[in-house]
């Protein structure tokens, strides 16, 4: 899908804060807000905006403990259909939360959460590494978020979020 230059600008906000009330959207894309609401729309029903999300800092809530897992996978592609097949299956089970194709010495990249260390590697020897096209999986808990999607972590009270100059 072709992108107007004022769709992109909307996604790029939207992208930094989905929290962004249509009139102050419209005022930095300088539209009009009934066109701003049909453009954000219309990206909406293309799926270009397939989601707002919040982004959390669990550490901070009491009584989530969890672990995340990033596990490198290296799987044997199948005839015709490539690394989706077994893409699908991985991404299918609840406990994960991204998959992505990697070049490098992996195939695969997956994260996962889990509740503790053993949920993930119950997950990995049970679930992830018993797939026919699966030949073998390295997992990397994360001890510790410094900045995801661009907003640093464990900043006290300063700004959290990074601006990009034009």
């Amino acid at each position: 899908m072709k992108l107007s230059d004022k769709e992109l600008e909307i996604i790029e906000i939207l992208e930094k804060d989905a929290r962004t009330p249509i009139d102050v959207l419209a005022k930095m894309i300088e539209l009009p807000v009934e066109e701003t609401e049909a453009l954000v729309k219309k990206l909406e029903e293309a799926n270009v905006i397939v989601q707002y999300t919040a982004l959390v800092d669990w550490r901070k809530a009491d009584g989530h403990e969890g672990v995340t897992a990033m596990i490198d996978v290296k799987v044997t592609p199948k005839r015709g259909v490539g690394f989706d097949e077994v893409a699908e299956r991985i991404y299918r089970f609840p406990e994960v939360k991204s998959v992505y194709l990697m070049s490098g010495a992996y195939d695969l990249s997956v994260v996962i959460e889990g509740r503790s260390m053993a949920d993930v590697a119950q997950f990995v020897s049970e679930k992830l590494s018993t797939l026919d096209s699966v030949i073998s999986t390295t997992t990397h808990f994360i001890l510790k978020k410094y900045k995801h999607d661009g907003i640093i972590f464990d900043q006290g009270d300063q700004d959290r979020r990074i601006v990009v100059a034009p």
